[in-house]
């Protein structure tokens, strides 16, 4: 294990990333500048067919960020006011967003204590005659148990929105993240591990009728210039975005098994020290975070700053307590688990650049400071 200090080890670190694929990017992106043609051209075709065939679903559509693949899922299955739409509490705010934007209700069922994914157990009670879908979340690049899930959409009759923002290249028993439920929606937010240089998301569905029905949501509802069958939205992902994803797609599995190796390291040093995400057979986590549970979660962060190693919390308040969903009537102790993890939390380094030395240094300093608080 590594004594030697550092300036300061970040969460995730894009510029060491960037020094291996710097040339092609300019490359690609220079072909695009040359084009002239910066929206939904050859290089956003080319991205659609690329990843269509990397995630085995039968249409992927670019769109500009994971939110608007979320919003724009919702209104592909006409989801709207009066409707109500099963998701987790504990999840980045924009997942249970779209779902209000839409003018449905967004009802939580807690997570699965082991995953911090939504629990199948508690889905079932949670629906009504006015519930339409069930939004279920892949947190942190580990897959929900969509079997248990998908049993209970079919015996009700209702549709899944994968929202896979952290899950590129996940796994459940040898399915990808995103194409097992009737629409999948991925982010390439820069930090995601398949990062574009600004905002940029992806739809997939393996439904024509939906496929048909996105492309023209994400285009302003048209078809045909100038032509608008119905109310969309402005959400076309741009020719440069897709040409730097095009060459991050490339390297993507490399990243990831590097992003493996890491939480693989991590969990052998801190197994029966830390909760540790687990790892589950059927399952291929590809560790967008790397997340520990402890009660002194904050001394714990705070000990990390003072070594020069970034941490942080996702996320710190689940939905049901956010200022913004105080008109759902929920109060503390509605989910519990998602409560109690909100609490107890705490990201970690993880990067496919992570170098064993700067790990090991990681490692060390959370040991020492477990063994001093023990």
């Amino acid at each position: 294990m590594s004594n030697k200090t550092f300036d300061q080890i970040p969460l995730l670190d894009l510029k060491e990333e960037l020094k291996l694929i710097r040339s092609s990017i300019l490359d690609h992106v220079s072909d695009v500048i040359d084009s002239g043609n910066y929206i939904l051209g050859n290089k956003v075709e080319s991205l659609e067919k690329e990843l269509a065939k990397y995630l085995d679903a039968p249409y992927s559509l670019g769109v500009a960020n994971g939110t608007d693949a979320l919003q724009l899922s919702l209104k592909a299955l006409d989801i709207g006011s009066g409707d109500e739409v099963i998701t987790t509490p504990f999840t980045f705010f924009a997942t249970g967003e779209v779902i209000a934007q839409e003018g449905a209700k967004p009802i939580f069922v807690d997570i699965d204590e082991e995953t911090y994914n939504m629990d199948p157990t508690k889905i079932e009670e949670a629906i009504t005659e006015d519930t339409k879908a069930i939004m279920v979340v892949h947190l942190y690049g580990q897959v929900a148990n969509m079997k248990e899930i998908m049993d209970i959409a079919k015996k009700y009759n209702l549709r899944v929105i994968e929202d896979a923002c952290q899950a590129i290249g996940s796994e459940y028993e040898g399915e990808r993240a995103g194409a097992i439920g009737d629409i999948g929606c991925f982010s390439f937010f820069p930090t995601k591990n398949l990062g574009a240089f600004g905002d940029a998301g992806l739809v997939v569905t393996n439904q024509k009728d939906l496929y048909e029905k996105i492309a023209s949501l994400r285009n302003h509802g048209s078809e045909e210039k100038y032509h608008h069958s119905s109310i969309g939205l402005n959400s076309r992902l741009d020719e440069i975005q897709a040409a730097i994803l095009l060459v991050k797609l490339s390297h993507l599995d490399t990243f990831l098994a590097n992003r493996q190796g890491i939480a693989r390291r991590y969990t052998e040093h801190f197994t029966g020290k830390l909760t540790c995400p687990p790892a589950i057979e059927s399952r291929e986590h590809t560790f967008h975070q790397y997340c520990v549970e402890l009660d002194n979660r904050n001394e714990l962060a705070a000990e990390l700053k003072n070594n020069g190693i970034a941490s942080a919390i996702y996320y710190p308040i689940p939905l049901h307590l956010q200022e913004a969903f105080q008109y759902l009537g929920h109060k503390e102790g509605d989910f519990p688990i998602s409560e109690k993890v909100a609490k107890r939390i705490l990201a970690l380094p993880i990067y496919p650049m992570l170098s064993v030395e700067k790990q090991d240094y990681v490692i060390s300093v959370i040991l020492n400071f477990l063994e001093n608080k023990g």
